[in-house]
């Protein structure tokens, strides 16, 4: 019997609003989205009682400890080892996890997204290939503020506000800094069509030679 041949395991990382998401969906449309497994950090928020303190008033969503990231470790590996998982689906209106789940099958491919996986370095060693997201902090403000407008129910000044508190200081403490772990970098982002190819072009090689693979 042919033993079950592990899934490459592949990060999208990137600011808030650097475009990780059209990377992701550019990425699928590529590759094919049926052999892909995608896992969003996003889901993985904690509920708004758990999310640390910036300052006295201000929840910090952008520090690594709102987030229950050894769930996810846990469900990547599950993936790696060709096990299905059902992970959170999380309200962004309310801030809370849900009681729902979302059922995920292995694929051959694991797409994890997220600001902050290439800063947790038990994260880092899960992945075969380490995409970053670049792109100029004024751009990615507006795509947050018209997100946080459009789709969460939020005012401009709290967005205003949250990004001055934490988005911001948070990117530049943790998402930044984690770039040097990037083995690629793709500026400009779901416009940079050149080395979306590329990518596209490499994942697609390396699922062949898996499933060549003896």
């Amino acid at each position: 019997m042919t033993p079950t041949k592990r899934p490459i395991t592949l990060a999208v990382v990137g600011g808030s609003g650097a475009g990780k998401t059209t990377i992701a969906r550019a990425i699928q449309e590529r590759v094919g989205s049926h052999r892909i497994a995608l896992i969003p950090h996003d889901a993985y928020y904690k509920d708004l009682a758990e999310i640390p303190f910036a300052d006295a008033n201000i929840r910090n969503f952008d520090h690594p400890d709102a987030l229950e990231t050894p769930l996810m470790i846990e469900h990547i590996r599950q993936l790696q080892a060709n096990q299905a998982v059902a992970i959170p689906v999380y309200d962004f209106t309310h801030y809370r996890r849900t009681e729902e789940t979302q059922p995920i099958d292995p694929q051959p491919l694991i797409m994890v997204e997220g600001i902050l996986i290439l800063s947790e370095p038990a994260l880092r060693e899960l992945f075969d290939i380490k995409i970053y997201v670049d792109i100029d902090a004024d751009i990615r403000f507006i795509r947050r503020l018209q997100r946080d407008l459009v789709e969460r129910g939020r005012t401009a000044d709290s967005v205003i506000e949250q990004y001055l508190s934490t988005v911001r200081p948070m990117h530049l403490q943790f998402v930044e800094p984690s770039k040097r772990h990037a083995d690629i970098i793709i500026p400009e982002g779901g416009h940079n069509l050149v080395a979306i190819e590329m990518v596209a072009s490499r994942i697609r090689s390396l699922l062949r030679e898996r499933e060549q693979a003896v």
